[in-house]
């Protein structure tokens, strides 16, 4: 069988040893539970949380990527509506990372345990 992509695998919330396993209970679009992870990969067995607090450091990915959407959006705001008044700020940049905080929560935890759960790749894993 075919490795598998890791791009494809991170993108889509997959498990890093099988990348067939999904490593969130609910779908994105479930609000009130975008966090639920299992607590192993369905697939393989997997245990996620590799020790305990594991995912504290996923807190440090949160925040690279909470910064690049408020530079980004004082960026497009100053740039594209001509500079507008401090409020306009306070109210969108704040707006904006609410808005993307569930895709922003599990991208982090997905990014760290594929980069330093310490876990590879093994296809006899894979279906």
């Amino acid at each position: 069988m075919a490795k598998r992509s890791k791009l494809l695998a991170i993108a889509g919330g997959k498990c890093p040893r099988c990348r067939e396993g999904n490593m969130f209970k609910n779908s994105l679009l479930h609000v009130t539970k975008f966090d639920k992870m299992h607590k192993e990969c369905p697939n393989c067995g997997l245990v996620f949380e590799r020790e305990p607090g594991f995912f504290f450091g996923a807190m440090y990915v949160s925040y690279a990527f909470t910064m690049g959407i408020l530079l980004t959006t004082a960026f497009v705001l100053y740039n594209f509506f001509d500079d507008p008044e401090l409020i306009v700020y306070v109210l969108t940049v704040p707006a904006i990372v609410i808005l993307l905080l569930p895709p922003i929560f599990r991208f982090s935890r997905v990014l760290y345990l594929h980069a330093f759960g310490g876990v590879s790749y093994d296809p006899k894993y894979s279906n």
